[in-house]
């Protein structure tokens, strides 16, 4: 079956082209505006307290390759302290440090204070990924007299499931239950009494609850990010030196000081777009705790009555919410949401509990800054299992802090099944104490059977555009729908796979999804590339789009904003590694770099049973890089509907045949 979709409709597509290409500048007309939460934090302490700064530098390849490490250490040296403000710092955890002091090879204390740097330790090489090597400088610091002390964690760090701290010799990273024993070991917890003001992560995701529940009684305060931080990280020089002049603060102000030098630091360098940094009050513990384990314990009967139903709409939710480090195939998986953006995504069918969460959340994140990006957050983030990984749930099952509804709910969306000793507490008001699953059951039961949807029949309108028709029973396997394309050509004996998209007309109440192909597809300087979305929301999309930059391969990170019909580059990141621990280094594109876009191919005649990778175009770019949609040109594409579950399983629909030729785009849904 062959239909013509209207001529204008093309034609339109063009024009509106045409509108974009003028707003594709540098900037937007008024730049999207980062949100602040607003706070006024009096001083706490008197001014000749003391204060010991404990930071734990764990070098790895930021320090490597980058000399991140150097460049922070750097800055504090530019700090000049009074009497009463020391920091302790240990060194170690990479392979070479970029400056003439440090050595490489070994473990080194340093002091900090009135006199200069001093060494005043050299050990043995240890791992700073092992939570024996965490205890000893914890203990360490304990010798050293002081009124308050704060505690700063620096490198890479991965979320709930993979902790901080990676030690690029070892491969070791410091979990969750790691830093609660290597704080407890020196350290007796008390909430009325805490040893530490604060406790800070100077590294990527860790602006986590169970980051918070894991500090339970060790601090006053904690300063993280939920997002990956750019490489430059936090402002030594500026919160270190508001310390210097008021040592009279507390940890609120301190950390309001860290999130807005932080935040002026990344402006400056023009990296501030996706930013977050949180500061949380640990007296707001105890409802935060029990908002979260009702909002999991709601969330887990739900399940247990119709659990196809209730993931499903619970993942839709999930995808529509802020998450953060990409969470697609192609950049890998955090599996971290933002609480109170999952808890907004879902309170129509979690009315009971959500609305507390979001107040709880609101009142524990006393400060925070959130780039323009990343303007949903709430200051706090939470597990979900984006990927359907068993190692990363594993790992998270195997975290005390993590709450056991949260671990039972999540380990039935991944096996099918809670286990039998758990299912006589979900109907109770209340949360018994009782172990949490940490191993698979023998068998793993699939609560979506995707394959019942592969090659779907599409269907066709009065006005040629293409759809599916799913039932009831069908949603209900479903947490999104995207849109897949590929261009064909018999002649090169190529399908070349271009990218994902949620650009189709969704209407999730009927189940019917259609097509939006206008003849376009986004270019990087006039070259197709390849787009996988990573967020969609009301005000903007981000993309992921796989290139090598100088020869390196990485993700260009793209924002599409509506407001302005234009896309914005951010920057390019290295992927996730098998750690869960994002790259941090985020790349701005300058003049005369070298890009190579990359697609995934196979061939039509050849037996290939999967895309490969292909490098495309080799190009390099001028002054002002952009993105714009273009026009695609003659050829064929083929289009499909692919039809993603809460276990990031897919089935694609059969593929309907787009020909263009010379404005006209012709549609076959017949092909298989």
């Amino acid at each position: 079956m062959i239909m013509f979709k209207k001529f204008f409709y093309y034609a339109l597509s063009i024009t509106l082209c045409a509108l974009l290409f003028t707003g594709c500048s540098d900037e937007p007309k008024e730049k999207l505006a980062p949100v602040t939460k607003a706070a006024n934090f009096t001083d706490t302490y008197k001014a000749e307290d003391t204060w010991l700064v404990y930071w734990y530098l764990c070098g790895t390849d930021l320090e490597t390759n980058y000399g991140s490490a150097s460049t922070d250490l750097q800055e504090l040296l530019e700090v000049k302290l009074p009497a009463n403000v020391k920091v302790l710092i240990q060194t170690g955890g990479t392979n070479q440090w970029q400056n003439n002091v440090v050595n490489s090879g070994a473990v080194e204390r340093y002091i900090y204070d009135a006199s200069g740097l001093n060494r005043v330790e050299s050990l043995e090489d240890a791992d700073m990924g092992d939570v024996n090597t965490l205890a000893d400088f914890i203990r360490y610091g304990a010798q050293i007299p002081a009124d308050h002390r704060v505690f700063v964690f620096w490198d890479h760090g991965g979320g709930s499931a993979a902790g901080v701290c990676f030690d690029e010799r070892t491969g070791n990273y410091l979990d969750l239950n790691d830093i609660r024993n290597a704080f407890t070991a020196t350290h007796q917890p008390s909430a009325d009494n805490p040893p530490f003001e604060m406790i800070g992560f100077d590294a990527c995701l860790m602006a986590t609850y169970d980051t918070v529940n894991t500090l339970d009684g060790l601090a006053r305060f904690m300063t993280a990010s939920e997002e990956v931080e750019p490489g430059l990280g936090w402002n030594y020089k500026g919160w270190v030196g508001a310390l210097a002049e008021n040592p009279a603060m507390g940890g609120a102000k301190l950390g309001q000081i860290i999130c807005d030098t932080y935040f002026a630091a990344c402006s400056e360098y023009d990296l501030e777009d996706t930013v977050t940094l949180s500061v949380v009050d640990f007296k707001q513990l105890p409802e935060l705790r029990t908002a979260y384990e009702a909002f999991g314990l709601e969330a887990l009967k739900l399940a247990t009555q119709n659990p196809r139903n209730f993931f499903s709409n619970f993942g839709r939710g999930a995808v529509n919410a802020e998450n953060y480090g990409g969470n697609t195939r192609r950049t890998g998986y955090t599996n971290m949401v933002d609480i109170v953006d999952l808890a907004k995504s879902n309170k129509a069918i979690l009315p009971k509990t959500s609305d507390r969460l979001i107040n709880a959340v609101d009142s524990a994140v006393v400060y925070r800054i959130n780039g323009a990006y990343r303007d949903k957050g709430g200051g706090l983030s939470s597990f979900y299992s984006y990927s359907g990984d068993e190692q990363s749930l594993v790992n998270y099952l195997n975290q005390d802090a993590a709450p056991l509804p949260q671990k039972l709910l999540y380990y039935y969306l991944i096996y099918g099944e809670i286990p039998e000793e758990a299912k006589a507490f979900v109907e109770q008001a209340e949360i018994p104490e009782m172990p949490a699953p940490t191993t698979p059951p023998a068998q793993r039961q699939e609560l979506f059977q995707v394959s019942q949807l592969e090659d779907f029949p599409v269907q066709m309108d009065k006005d040629g555009n293409a759809f599916v028709q799913l039932n009831a029973e069908q949603m209900e396997l479903l947490s999104s729908v995207h849109c897949q394309l590929v261009y064909m050509s018999l002649e090169d004996d190529i399908i070349l796979y271009l990218g994902s998209d949620t650009d189709i007309n969704a209407d999730w109440d009927s189940g019917t999804f259609t097509d939006n192909f206008r003849g376009v597809w986004p270019m990087l300087d006039g070259h197709p590339v390849y787009v996988e979305i990573t967020e969609e929301n009301e005000k903007y999309n981000l993309y992921a789009i796989p290139i090598k930059l100088n020869g390196v391969v990485c993700n260009l990170l793209v924002a599409y904003v509506y407001e302005d019909k234009a896309y914005y580059i951010l920057g390019a990141r290295k992927g996730i590694d098998n750690h869960g621990m994002s790259d941090r280094d985020l790349i701005k594109l300058r003049a005369g770099d070298e890009i190579t876009t990359i697609h995934y191919g196979m061939t039509i005649s050849g037996d290939d049973e999967d895309f490969t990778q292909v490098e495309v175009d080799t190009f390099t770019i001028g002054e002002k890089p952009e993105i714009k949609d273009e026009p695609l040109g003659d050829g064929s594409y083929g289009y499909a509907f692919e039809f993603m579950t809460p276990t990031d399983d897919s089935a694609l629909s059969n593929f309907i045949l787009f020909t263009v030729n010379n404005g006209e785009i012709t549609t076959n849904v017949d092909v298989q």
